[in-house]
């Protein structure tokens, strides 16, 4: 294989690895080849089709594959989905005083069996909390430590045997099943049991009919 062949075969690997949906239907046999190295080919600048083909061909697929499948199957089916509505997020700076600010209100609405999820991110802390507590927490922060609010969101939480943690390939089939719908993630987390995505209103009813598809 040539040092050209090798950069495209690389390109290729990189741009399917890139596209779940793509490389779902390498895996499933029932991708046009043509058609793929066509886009690919396009996208990377690039006109020999033949070599991209090729590559697409080459791509590696992992022996395992069908029985992974029907793992995550066998796990989503005895999965059941939960939803809350009138959900919102605040995104708040990092910072020992921001943590601070919010321990007591974050203990109460703990005590009230309420909806808080802190989630730290690089940049901040993202709270997930009912609609009706936005008041309690941003009171307690000074305006500058406050990056943003946003109202009108549901929780979809789908929760799953505590086998979900040995099953690998089970959230990204769920954020494929949104995405595939056009459904926007605003928020998204995976911990023990539950897969939690944090979604705007207005896609409540799509989303709930596309999960509950994977769920068969």
């Amino acid at each position: 294989m040539s040092n050209s062949d090798r950069t495209t075969a690389r390109a290729v690997r990189e741009w399917i690895d890139a596209r779940p949906a793509v490389t779902e239907a390498l895996r499933l046999g029932i991708a046009n080849h043509s058609a793929i190295a066509r886009k690919i080919g396009e996208e990377i600048g690039t006109e020999h089709l033949e070599a991209i083909v090729a590559a697409c061909r080459r791509y590696p697929l992992e022996p395992d594959h069908e029985s992974r499948e029907k793992t995550v199957r066998r796990v989503l089916s005895k999965s059941r989905i939960e939803t809350r509505s009138k959900v919102a997020t605040i995104t708040v700076d990092q910072g020992v005083d921001v943590l601070r600010r919010l321990g007591d209100v974050v203990e109460e609405i703990l005590d009230e069996n309420s909806i808080c999820r802190l989630i730290q991110v690089s940049r901040g802390t993202v709270i997930v909390i009912d609609e009706d507590s936005v008041p309690r927490f941003t009171r307690k922060l000074r305006e500058s430590q406050i990056i943003s609010v946003r109202r009108g969101l549901v929780e979809l939480a789908v929760t799953s045997p505590e086998s979900i943690e040995e099953t690998p390939g089970l959230l990204a089939r769920l954020t494929s099943v949104l995405s595939t719908r056009s459904i926007n993630i605003v928020q998204a987390m995976s911990c023990y049991t539950d897969t939690i995505f944090v979604l705007e209103r207005d896609d409540m009813s799509e989303a709930i009919d596309a999960l509950s598809h994977a769920l068969g």
